[in-house]
């Protein structure tokens, strides 16, 4: 299972929302490229980059300085947030990004989001964000009548290979990941895993491997000292 640091942008900043609230927001770091550095001199080969700004507002608030951390030697980059249309997810892909992860589109744009899925296959990510079980888009704002285990199936049939699915409700808490949701998509669904929200502790993130899954993100356990991100990949 891959342990993939994330990196909230938000104002050119690092921060962290709680559930997903822009109203709480904790400011960990004023220079992401310098803590992405960071993250990778403690041994991790991947980075998972959210541009909040754009997640919010729909378009690429942040994009400068993912493309810095795109640029960075020997690290594996996804990034997503605010990524609605073809030209934002071809302006990351060439750019240095290895992956675009695209969450709002797979609810209202099917046909942006097969063609990119034709063109760029398994560099495009699908990102479901769920409240009790239901698709949330736009920066978590809207509910969708649409259950995520429906939606990962509908996906998995246009050829995504890979998704991040967030608990909402878990989202930096620091209470640990819902195991129940993650077993259930570890049996269920025909796609590979990154489990996002609540990763609280170096127990949470094995319990996460035995359920299979291909990733997990972890964010606000790294800022508060409760993981030692050197110490899990030593």
């Amino acid at each position: 299972m891959i342990i993939i640091p994330a990196i909230d942008l938000l104002d050119g900043q690092a921060v962290r929302l709680r559930q997903g609230d822009y109203e709480q927001v904790t400011v960990y770091e004023k220079d992401p490229v310098a803590l992405a550095k960071r993250f990778k001199q403690d041994g991790a080969s991947r980075i998972h980059l959210v541009d909040l700004d754009g997640a919010r507002e729909g378009v690429p608030y942040n994009r400068d300085i993912i493309v810095k951390i795109a640029a960075i030697e020997g690290l594996t980059v996804e990034v997503g947030g605010g990524i609605r249309d073809r030209e934002t997810a071809e302006f990351y892909l060439n750019n240095g990004v290895d992956y675009v992860i695209v969450g709002s589109m797979a609810i209202n744009d099917e046909a942006v989001l097969k063609g990119l899925l034709k063109e760029y296959g398994e560099r495009i990510i699908v990102s479901i964000d769920a409240k009790d079980g239901m698709v949330a888009t736009e920066g978590w704002r809207k509910e969708s009548k649409i259950h995520s285990l429906t939606l990962i199936r509908t996906l998995s049939g246009w050829g995504v290979k890979t998704v991040v699915y967030t608990d909402i409700a878990k989202d930096g808490m620091m209470e640990g990941p819902n195991h129940k949701v993650y077993r259930k998509l570890s049996q269920e669904a025909d796609v590979r895993i990154i489990a996002s929200g609540g990763v609280s502790s170096v127990q949470d993130l094995e319990e996460l491997e035995t359920h299979h899954l291909y990733g997990a993100i972890v964010g606000r356990a790294l800022y508060e000292d409760a993981i030692d991100l050197k110490a899990v990949f030593e």
